[in-house]
């Protein structure tokens, strides 16, 4: 069963002996973000900081950030659960009395699985409330040096449709926090929040809106999870929790709070007003620009006596994040056959950004029925945002991806296998199209029988132009020259080239430092997937024929860094210094990860 609240989980890391707690006086200005850092980088412990500057609350960062402490948090049940919930479909359609006893286990568990009220005197959470500069005593985190301000970390975002309550969003989004009264929330356009946001603000009416932070870990995971629209996040973590969610009626009235909570921020987000919000180190590992986004106006916060702040890092990966978006995909992969019948397996890679590349094993019953999969799987959720989209209806493992890649390379028809949209929808923080929330995306399949022998060594000559060559896999070969800035008609040249000498690589990655790039797979999905727009950075020679464009081999991405594009996370030379100091301080017993 899971854990009820965020204390009984620090507690569990604290008896394992996987939770250092730095009693050194920390500045929440950087110094506690590149601690996090660097022991996020060495797979360490979670961390619990009790002398926060500027703040009574102490700060627990990286409690999910190892595949051993994501396994410990969630257990297998909820996986397994997950699992019994979609093969249990078939046996009840139709739902006959033996069908129903034999899955009656299953629905005793399903039972346990919503919301329930508890007495006010039974929610830690209402333990204190502050109404008069509500916001002053937090902690104030600032990541990145470039930031613009601090932010709250780990804020689980809840709203609901002004004209359907029982339309609700648990979202994670950004949270910068202004002043002592008012924070931004960075609500992006394919998020359930956002989308309650625009429908009070067509109304003209302030939207409710509370901020939780902490609870049970299943909560926290929960609203980083992929849902389909209008599927609770609440009920999401009941299921994971294994029990029904304790809620407390707020005694000055608007939403329920999940009484476990350590706090509990309640505002409204008024119509039409926006304030300037970042920039932002993100999970992309750039800076996200400076954009308008609405004002949350703070009326109250709730926590308890004794509350712990949780907080975490967004960086270049692979972060805390990663850890718990693995995990969730894991847990939510038996659901993906159920919505789009022709898929049979899917993946989103972390270590490409938030919504840079997916992939899919799909079934191939019909001529280009892949296709259709292509479209169906772009047009669900928070999936529509993804940028690049690799198929194959061979039974492969997505994680591996080199593995991946080489099954779509060996079969990939450059005629009719790389479709290429553009003006489309595309993340926020995504800053590779050429204008906000817009971009393009490619679709990549290989289906069927192998069609050609993948090259596995280069040994076809020197490319003008080009300084380093390595291999990434079988049919993928990174090169590296000069910077875009100095020679932005590379890919020309190259494309031209490697067709002369009649190239076996179906596959070119042009980017900055090959031999970098090419060093493992979360080197290369970060630095190619994060770097290149599909309808201008995508080269081949190409025809048109009644609308459609047929390519011819090889074909080349351009991924190096183009001067449009935000600057790369780099910590602050100062602050390592300051840390590189302190470091002993910090661990005086676990100088192993120094």
């Amino acid at each position: 069963m899971g854990y009820d609240n965020l204390r009984q989980w620090i507690e569990q890391l604290r008896k394992d002996k996987d939770l250092a707690v730095i009693d050194t006086p920390v500045d929440p200005y950087l110094e506690l973000a590149e601690i996090h850092r660097r022991v996020v980088r060495e797979e360490g412990p979670a961390l619990l900081f009790t002398h926060v500057k500027g703040t009574p609350f102490p700060v627990a960062t990286n409690l999910f950030g190892t595949v051993r402490r994501v396994n410990q948090a969630f257990g297998t049940r909820p996986e397994q659960l997950m699992k019994s919930l979609t093969g249990a479909v078939e046996t009840l359609l139709p739902p006959t009395p033996s069908a129903i006893w034999k899955e009656k286990g299953l629905l005793y568990d399903l039972l346990k699985v919503g919301v329930k009220d508890v007495p006010q005197g039974e929610a830690p959470v209402l333990g204190i409330c502050r109404s008069t500069d509500p916001l002053q005593e937090l902690p104030r985190i600032t990541s990145w040096h470039e930031d613009g301000g601090p932010l709250i970390t780990l804020p689980l975002v809840y709203t609901e449709s002004i004209t359907n309550p029982l339309n609700r969003n648990l979202g994670m989004y950004r949270v910068q926090i202004y002043d002592d009264n008012t924070t931004g929330v960075h609500w992006q356009i394919h998020k359930g929040g956002g989308f309650h946001h625009r429908e009070a603000e067509l109304l003209g009416e302030a939207l409710p809106v509370s901020v939780f932070l902490g609870g049970p870990p299943a909560l926290i995971a929960a609203a980083i999870a992929p849902l389909p629209e209008r599927l609770p996040e609440l009920l999401l973590a009941s299921l994971m929790l294994g029990r029904r969610l304790p809620m407390v009626k707020d005694p000055m009235g608007g939403h329920r709070i999940p009484a476990e909570s350590e706090f509990a921020i309640r505002g409204l987000v008024t119509p039409l007003e926006r304030r300037p919000e970042g920039p932002f180190g993100d999970p992309y590992g750039y800076y996200s620009r400076q954009h308008d986004f609405p004002v949350l106006h703070v009326q109250r916060m709730w926590h308890r006596k004794d509350a712990i702040y949780p907080a975490t890092i967004a960086g270049k990966p692979r972060q805390e994040d990663y850890y718990l978006k693995d995990f969730l995909q894991r847990l939510l992969s038996p659901a993906y056959p159920l919505l789009m019948p022709s898929v049979k397996a899917l993946w989103s890679y972390t270590e490409a950004g938030s919504h840079s590349l997916a992939s899919a094993v799909v079934r191939e019953s019909y001529s280009r029925e892949a296709l259709a999969s292509a479209f169906r799987i772009l047009g669900e959720g928070q999936l529509s945002l993804t940028k690049f989209l690799l198929l194959t209806n061979e039974p492969v493992d997505l994680c591996d991806f080199p593995k991946l890649l080489e099954t779509v390379l060996e079969r990939f028809d450059p005629q009719t296998d790389l479709v290429v949209l553009n003006n489309t929808a595309q993340d926020t923080s995504d800053y590779t199209g050429h204008k906000l929330n817009r971009g393009s995306k490619g679709v990549m399949m290989g289906i069927g029988s192998p069609v050609r022998v993948l090259p596995r060594t280069y040994n076809e000559g020197v490319l003008p132009g080009i300084t380093g060559v390595v291999p990434y896999c079988g049919g993928c070969l990174t090169v590296s020259g000069a910077s875009y800035i100095d020679d932005p008609e590379l890919p020309l040249r190259l494309i031209a080239e490697l067709r002369q000498n009649e190239t076996e690589w179906p596959l070119v990655i042009l980017v900055d430092h090959a031999a970098e790039t090419a060093q493992t797979q979360t080197s290369f999905l970060w630095t190619v997937f994060t770097r290149f727009n599909p309808a201008s950075d995508i080269y081949a020679e190409s025809k048109v024929n009644r609308h459609h464009i047929g390519y011819k081999l090889p074909i080349v991405i351009d991924a190096r860094m183009k001067p449009d594009y935000p600057d790369e996370l780099e910590p602050c030379g100062d602050i390592v210094k300051v840390v590189d100091q302190n470091w002993k301080n910090y661990f005086p017993m676990l100088t192993k990860l120094s």
